[in-house]
């Protein structure tokens, strides 16, 4: 069995598909449960996944501010693909060090809109 390069085009496809995925997969969990009866670990993990979309989609942005070489085509290569999880992997641990702190905030106020109680110390 041999790669073409035709066999790319799906390759791209399937890169450029999994960003949509996992903002329509964040988007849906979302919407789809009730976390009125979430507990709190189920609640921070939510807020760390929204955290770490949202830092990655930053670390995104800021990597198209650097210029491109003219030698360089528009398709994604297979370094791009490993770059992008790299950056996703950035962005995890940026959010499991605490380094920005959005999803202990957003964890406090989805704590107080569905008035769940404070765990207590053991």
């Amino acid at each position: 069995m041999s790669l073409s390069i035709d066999g790319m085009s799906a390759f791209n496809d399937i890169i450029a598909g999994s960003a949509t995925s996992k903002a329509d997969s964040l988007s849906g969990k979302l919407e789809a449960t009730d976390y009125s009866k979430a507990s709190d670990d189920e609640l921070m993990q939510v807020c760390k996944d929204f955290e770490s979309y949202f830092v990655e989609q930053v670390f995104k942005a800021m990597e198209k501010m650097v210029p491109e070489k003219e030698d360089e085509g528009s398709s994604m290569s297979t370094l791009e693909y490993f770059s992008d999880m790299l950056t996703q992997e950035y962005a995890s641990n940026a959010v499991e060090q605490g380094s920005f702190g959005i999803a202990e905030q957003l964890y406090e106020q989805m704590k107080r809109n569905y008035s769940i109680p404070e765990a207590e110390e053991s």
